[in-house]
């Protein structure tokens, strides 16, 4: 292994210092040597040789020196490049008007300005680099100028502080001593640092507040101003049971002065005020809204109704808020429940009424063509009489229906409607064979879709058919035939009526044949057949071949009026009938020329509510004009309910409102008339929507509606016909 005389790893400078001292000694041993041969020249020529290895390491050696300075300028520079561009940084952030901190990956203060937690003097001066985070949060927890939210102590303030630091943005606001408010933001920066922004918000949040308050004192006062306008009388308790916001019509329906409702005031006290006037309640309703209000838990709605004084009746309603408190309704519904009771008179009335004239007819039989004339005036003018109170029956059932709640209530008024509906069947009967008998009646022949009215029928005696379980079909092709439309519908309506009635078992069905310009109608049964003997008696008035049926089912008019209507149309009429095997009913119409377009069923129209339309409802009558009213109202309508036509329009001038439609009895008080109401009202207001309502079928009433441009219902009032004219002459 070769060694060297100079160790290649020391520096220049004792690299050098040993080449010289190896100079120094050859030299010197080459002035004291004693070998002649030439040693000193070898030596000495060695020794010149370290000199120039010397030299040039000298020369290395400055040039690294040179090199070394140099870095050691460009280091100075670039220092003093950092010291400015760290004291421009500092500047800049002392600038910004929030308080800015910067912590860096470890989770420790590089820097901040001097608005950083310039809030809080008590710790600020502790805000300097190299401050941990967790540290940091520690003295803002731990400081008298933060407001700490109830029940929350500072290690609390700070733990949840320290989960929020872990999301990679975080913006919250902490309430400061002296109601100042300051928003904190964090940010991370590209490195895993994080900036932390304090901002005054005091001013905004101030705003804010304010601007919440107006907005709650505005609702406040819409919701004040709401209540006063209801006809209901509220009260509102918190959750607490305190009252906290009533209206002046609950002091007036519960008989208690203004100024005994006062704000704090408990249910106890304001419902102990009710109970002073208030006679035993049955089933103990009044202790049931008093154990509901002090129920804690979640409560139902509750819905029951009180008497009180003796002759008024509240239907109260309960029901709870979110917050815990329940509010309460008072509702006036004595006039409902004394229509309740009026409707059972009358329909008692109604039937005694009934019966007695059927008497006095049957008693009149005998007495040939006076008693026939006699019979006709009266039963004509009796129905006209029995119309406006069944009409108002009628309404008055219509409304109640859909507001029962008790199953047995609603069933009672189930049989009620029906009860009424045969009343009205029977007083239709009564007047249709009135005016065929007296030569009255007036036809308009006209072209009909004998499919379209088939169908109608079909629809509506399909429940019946399937109530007794029997088959029923309705085979019509389309067809178009020439005959009245009210007189032929009542022909086809009895005859399948007929047939339904007194089929118990197997089928009903209603064919068409055609021959040249000739549509026949047949209608086949499978029931119990007509004797021979009976066969001419079954189209006299009040025969009926079973004589156990009920009057409800009819008083065996419904033949009568088909053989009358068939000899005013001169619609040949034909009978078939075998006992124990059906009866068939063969009606020849005349087919008309014009061709029938098959345009399928018609779509069910889909009630709608009426809220938002105003209704102008003209009835002398004052039962009828109730009836009316609470219908309507019923349906969402608002109804502006007037006795005559002077009074309507004296009405609407003075709340300068012009209604959605006019609905005007035709016969008014005082020789007035609702179809001159009607005309007064549309020179006034424009062109109104109207109906003219009227027990007259006679043919010129009906034209003056058309040429006035009305419509026309007939009483007794079919709910369903009244509604369907509201909703489509003033629609939404």
């Amino acid at each position: 292994m070769p060694h060297h005389l100079i160790d290649p790893t020391d520096s220049l400078e004792r690299q050098n210092e040993k080449l010289l001292k190896i100079v120094e000694t050859l030299m010197r041993r080459t002035e004291q040597g004693s070998d002649p041969a030439g040693m000193a020249y070898a030596q000495f020529e060695r020794a010149a040789m370290l000199e120039e290895e010397v030299r040039v390491r000298t020369r290395e050696l400055e040039h690294a020196l040179d090199l070394l300075n140099e870095s050691n300028a460009q280091l100075g520079q670039a220092n003093a490049a950092a010291e400015e561009a760290r004291a421009n940084l500092a500047n800049a952030i002392e600038t910004v008007q929030e308080g800015f901190a910067l912590f860096d990956a470890d989770e420790t203060l590089v820097m901040c300005n001097s608005r950083f937690g310039k809030h809080m003097q008590d710790i600020h001066h502790h805000f300097k680099p190299g401050l941990p985070f967790q540290e940091y949060v520690r003295l803002v927890s731990c400081s008298p100028f933060l407001e700490l939210p109830d029940g929350v102590t500072s290690q609390d303030w700070a733990a949840r502080r320290m989960l929020r630091h872990k999301d990679n943005h975080v913006v919250f606001n902490a309430r400061m001593t002296g109601s100042r408010w300051l928003q904190v933001s964090e940010h991370r920066t590209g490195d895993g640092g994080t900036v932390v922004l304090q901002t005054d918000v005091t001013d905004m949040v101030l705003i804010e507040r304010q601007e919440r308050e107006r907005l709650l004192d505005d609702q406040a006062q819409l919701i004040k101003a709401t209540l006063e306008h209801l006809n209901q009388g509220i009260c509102i308790f918190d959750n607490q049971t305190r009252l906290v916001g009533w209206n002046r019509r609950v002091g007036e329906l519960l008989s208690i002065p203004a100024g005994r409702f006062r704000l704090g005031s408990r249910f106890q006290t304001v419902y102990g005020l009710l109970l002073q006037d208030m006679p035993p309640q049955p089933n103990g309703d009044a202790e049931i809204l008093t154990n509901w209000a002090a129920h804690n838990a979640r409560r139902a709605p509750l819905s029951l109704e009180l008497t009180i004084s003796g002759d008024r009746t509240l239907a109260v309603f309960a029901q709870q808020m979110p917050d815990g408190g329940f509010v309460i309704s008072f509702t006036d519904v004595t006039a409902e429940r004394s229509a309740v009771r009026a409707i059972s008179e009358v329909n008692e009335t109604l039937e005694r009424r009934v019966m007695e004239r059927t008497l006095e007819l049957e008693d009149a039989l005998s007495e040939a063509e006076r008693a026939n004339a006699s019979k006709s005036r009266f039963v004509a003018a009796a129905s006209h009489d029995l119309l406006q109170p069944l009409s108002a029956a009628k309404l008055f059932v219509a409304s109640l229906e859909s507001d029962l709640e008790d199953a047995k209530l609603r069933e009672r008024m189930t049989k009620t409607s029906g009860a009424l509906q045969s009343v009205e069947n029977i007083l239709g009967a009564l007047l249709d064979i009135s005016r065929l008998d007296s030569g009255a009646a007036a036809v308009d022949i006209t072209d009909l879709s004998l499919q379209a009215m088939l169908a109608q029928l079909r629809d509506e005696m399909q429940p019946l058919a399937q109530e007794k379980g029997l088959e029923f079909t309705v085979d019509a092709d389309p067809a178009m035939v020439t005959s009245d439309a009210t007189y032929l519908r009542r022909i086809l309506q009895n005859l399948i009526s007929n047939a339904l009635r007194y089929t118990e078992v197997g089928a009903v069905s209603v064919t068409l044949t055609r021959k040249p310009g000739r549509i026949g109608v047949i209608v086949h049964d499978t029931g119990p057949g007509i004797p021979k003997e009976q066969h001419e008696k079954i189209f006299d008035e009040f025969h009926r071949v079973n004589a156990q049926a009920s009057p409800s089912e009819g008083l065996g008019l419904g033949l009568a009026i088909v053989e009358r209507a068939c000899r005013l149309l001169k619609h040949p009429l034909e009978m078939e009938s075998v006992p124990g095997q059906g009866t068939t009913f063969m009606l020849e119409l005349p087919e008309s020329v014009q061709e029938e377009l098959d345009l399928g069923r018609p779509v069910a129209r889909q009630t709608a509510c009426l809220s938002k339309r105003i209704v102008l409802l003209i009835e002398n009558d004052a039962d009828l004009r109730n009836a009316l009213s609470l219908t309507l109202e019923s349906w969402g309508a608002d109804v502006l309910p007037c006795k005559g036509g002077a009074e309507a329009l004296a009405l609407l001038e003075e709340i300068d409102i012009a209604p959605d439609v006019v609905l005007a009895d035709y016969q008014l008080d005082n020789g007035q008339f609702g179809t001159d109401a009607i005309a007064d009202l549309r020179a006034r207001f424009g062109d109104i929507p109207a109906c003219v309502i009227s027990a007259n079928r006679a043919v010129p009433l009906s034209l003056e509606c058309t040429r006035l441009g009305a419509a026309l219902l007939y009483k007794p009032i079919d709910p369903d016909a009244l509604r369907g004219f509201v909703e489509t002459a003033a629609p939404n």
